[in-house]
């Protein structure tokens, strides 16, 4: 629901978008950290402009304006974020591990922090996709107002006049920013359709658990696609294909046999908190695992080892016990 407040909001109403603008700053950002940061100093600016605003339109649109504000305001003052396999070629089993700063990373976030409850099925669905890795990851090479017009019009459905009244642009702007940006994901292959969690993928996000948890290559690289891609960030290493995913598997990531897989959701997509066995007995945690799929394959295995700041976020322990 997005109604029109009538009477003067309370602190309480402008927390009840709190998901909806951490959404919103994600896509923008690119982090879960620093849409957090952005959503809290647009609530402070709210609360101080409350007299000023007039219920001419939504609470939650007047909110979104603001949200975007301080995300360009943000994104004046830092470098794209970016994933492992955009930021460099792809590596061997034998290669180094180089780690790099964590504000190089596009990061994952929740679902539960970024889907309002009070979407409707299809906007849902929207929005589920618009919080995906790699449509996350295109958004950074957009410049900054670009990334904004698209995401007002394309993912919350603005008019162009609306745009171009928030970012004090005209509307021939906003039109040739959007074609630029539209142009922009095409070229990257990729899309704001909608693409729902169906029952195939649900029966995979079974198959995956199971093979990754008997460490059955066999079964595990069925799974995958031909192409398939494995990163660690914050290591800037990424590998592709079956035999030398397999070969990494089996080889220098042969400590995640044994490992216990905990489901959950992030970016839109299928997660797991990994535990890896402890020589103390338990599972301790190792990483979170975000699968994007195509179809009823695995086509990318991130896995993100700060665990540290990760699991928290995600209400998930720091161990698992016998």
């Amino acid at each position: 629901m997005n109604e029109v407040v009538s009477s003067p909001a309370t602190a309480h109403d402008l927390e009840q978008h709190r998901a909806a603008l951490t959404g919103h700053c994600y896509r923008m950002l690119g982090s879960a950290a620093e849409a957090d940061d952005a959503v809290q100093e647009t609530l402070v600016r709210a609360w101080r402009a409350l007299d000023r605003f007039e219920g001419r339109s939504s609470l939650r649109t007047w909110l979104y304006r603001i949200a975007t504000r301080v995300c360009l305001d943000a994104l004046g003052h830092r470098a794209r974020r970016g994933r492992p396999v955009e930021l460099g070629p792809m590596g061997t089993i034998d290669d180094s591990l180089v780690a790099l700063p964590g504000d190089q990373w596009i990061e994952p976030i929740p679902d539960a922090l970024v889907l309002p409850a009070d979407a409707d099925p299809y906007e849902r669905a929207s929005l589920r996709e618009s919080i995906r890795l790699a449509f996350v990851a295109a958004l950074q090479h957009l410049p900054p107002k670009q990334r904004a017009v698209l995401l007002l019009t394309e993912v919350l459905g603005w008019p162009a006049a609306e745009v171009a009244g928030s970012l004090e642009t005209s509307v021939a702007a906003v039109n040739s920013a959007l074609q630029r940006a539209r142009a922009t994901l095409a070229s990257r292959g990729v899309t704001t359709e909608r693409a729902p969690l169906s029952s195939s993928q649900s029966q995979l996000l079974e198959r995956f658990v199971d093979a990754f948890e008997r460490y059955d290559m066999d079964a595990l690289t069925s799974l995958l696609h031909q192409d398939a891609t494995l990163s660690m960030p914050p290591y800037s290493l990424w590998l592709r294909g079956h035999p030398i995913l397999r070969a990494w598997l089996t080889g220098r990531g042969g400590g995640c046999r044994g490992s216990r897989l905990v489901p959950t959701a992030a970016s839109g997509s299928l997660a797991f908190g990994q535990y890896r066995p402890s020589p103390e007995g338990g599972h301790t945690a190792w990483a979170l695992i975000v699968l994007e799929t195509a179809g009823e394959q695995v086509v990318g295995l991130n896995s993100f080892l700060d665990t540290a700041a990760l699991f928290p976020r995600f209400g998930l322990p720091p161990a698992l016990e016998p």
